[in-house]
This record gives C-alpha cells, sequence and structure tokens, in this order.
C-alpha cells in the first residue's frame, strides 16, 4: 500500500525513505511498464529543480524510450551516442555538470542544463537507464548520485 512521506532529514536519509517508499509501491507488481511508471512518478514528484525524469528501456540493441515525466523525448537512441548512450556503453553513472560541455549530448528539452544517468544492470545485463535532467547546472551531487543508485537497486528488485 502507498503511504505519502514526509521527506525530512539529511539527503542521505530522504533517500533511504524514498528507497523504502519505492519498495512498498512496487511490492507485489511484476509488470515492467507499470512499475518503471510508478518509479518515475515518485522521483518527479521528490526531486526539486528537474524537467525531466525517466526511463529508456534496452531493446535490440539501442535504447527505446520507456515511462517518463516531462516533456516529450527523444524516442531512440543509439548505445555510445549521447549521456544515456555512454551509460550504457560504460556500465557506469554518469553525471554531467553541464550538459554543454558532454561532446555528443542529445538536446531533447533546451531548457536542460545537467544530468544524471544510471545504467540498469540486471544479472550482469544492461537492460535500460534512468535519465534525470535539470534546468540548474551541476544539479546532482554526490549524494544524488549515491541515493539515486540505491533507488535503482530497489528498482531493479521488481523488474
Amino acid at each position: 500500500m502507498f503511504t505519502q512521506i514526509n521527506y525530512e532529514g539529511s539527503i542521505t536519509d530522504q533517500y533511504l525513505t524514498l528507497s523504502k517508499q519505492l519498495d512498498a509501491l512496487l511490492t507485489g507488481e511484476t509488470n515492467q511498464i507499470a512499475n518503471l511508471s510508478n518509479a518515475s512518478a515518485l522521483l518527479n514528484q521528490f526531486l526539486t529543480n528537474i524537467n525531466w525524469v525517466g526511463f529508456y528501456v534496452l531493446q535490440e540493441n539501442e535504447l527505446v524510450l520507456g515511462p517518463f515525466q516531462g516533456l516529450p523525448a527523444c524516442v531512440r537512441i543509439p548505445i555510445g551516442r549521447g549521456v544515456c548512450g555512454t551509460a550504457v556503453a560504460t556500465r557506469e553513472t554518469i553525471v554531467v555538470k553541464d550538459v554543454h560541455d558532454f561532446p555528443g549530448h542529445i538536446a531533447c528539452d533546451a531548457a536542460s542544463q545537467s544530468e544524471i544517468v544510471i545504467p540498469l544492470i540486471k544479472q550482469g545485463e544492461v537492460i535500460g537507464v534512468l535519465d534525470i535532467d535539470s534546468p540548474i547546472v551541476n544539479r546532482f551531487s554526490a549524494e544524488d548520485r549515491d541515493g539515486l543508485e540505491q533507488f535503482v537497486q530497489t528498482l531493479l528488485l521488481h523488474l
């Protein structure tokens, strides 16, 4: 059952609470689209100073747009291209302080200034990415990175 939680305490504590809320929200549901949809909605509610949050799912060796919150987005991204495709190729989280400094950045929303992309790796295979954009330069801290990586680990238990 979903219960609204007040997010208080340190940012680390807030992310821990968020991951617990995600786990409770997704428990018992096995549909990937439903779970990715609720995860993106939860992040959209929790995070401040963002303008897009969502998922790209790996299909036939390219990323395809999945559930998201925000303006319409690029539908397909080749592996190795842009921040999302690079995160798949390197299998690592990428934090971009200023998207204008990232070679090959794909601009779906001109308002985006910074970005974080976390690969979804299940049983050793990349299955997609979590992509979050912000209209603020240098929006994502080390604490955000750690908290969002934990959020993804919780999500992967339900995919």
